[in-house]
């Protein structure tokens, strides 16, 4: 019978083993099992939290990158805007420099045409003396006396109307 002792069960050996095994899982549950979960559960609620800021981080993004382009686009518009403006007005300067420059010319021209005549009017009076003196001279040798004021007068005053027709 020595080999069914070896093969045989005790009954305190299989309640030590049970015994054991139960303090074994107790003591894992207890001091492993649950620290560990307790882990586990803790790193998922990181891994979740992390990617809810993610996802708020990308929102934040997104909702900047609207931003930005609109304030761009805004930004645009101002500038095109302001390039118009500054169009008008320099065509409206150069406008109003060709209307100057014009009324220039024309008060230019004005006084020129003013002097010309002036200088016309001098020339024609220098013509009258110098033609006055030379009829009076041709007049005294043709009638062969001197003249008296009046008939100069009235002989220069008939050649000038003659000259002037």
């Amino acid at each position: 019978m020595y080999y069914l002792d070896f093969i045989g069960v005790e009954l305190w050996t299989a309640l030590f083993v049970l015994l054991n095994t139960l303090t074994v899982i107790f003591v894992g549950t207890k001091f492993l099992f649950k620290p560990v979960m307790k882990m586990i559960e803790a790193r998922q609620t990181e891994i979740d939290n992390m990617y809810a800021n993610a996802d708020n981080a990308e929102k934040n993004a997104k909702a900047l990158e609207n931003e930005y382009n609109e304030k761009l686009a805004a930004a645009k518009d101002t500038s095109e805007r302001i390039i118009k403006e500054a169009v008008a007005r320099g065509q409206s300067r150069e406008e109003e420099i060709i209307r100057q420059a014009n009324r220039d010319a024309a008060a230019i021209m004005d006084k020129a045409n003013a002097d010309i005549a002036l200088e016309k009017k001098k020339a024609v009076n220098e013509a009258k003396d110098e033609i006055s003196v030379l009829a009076m001279e041709i007049a005294g040798k043709v009638v062969g006396r001197s003249l008296t004021d009046a008939d100069h007068a009235q002989l220069v005053e008939s050649f000038i109307d003659e000259l002037g027709e």
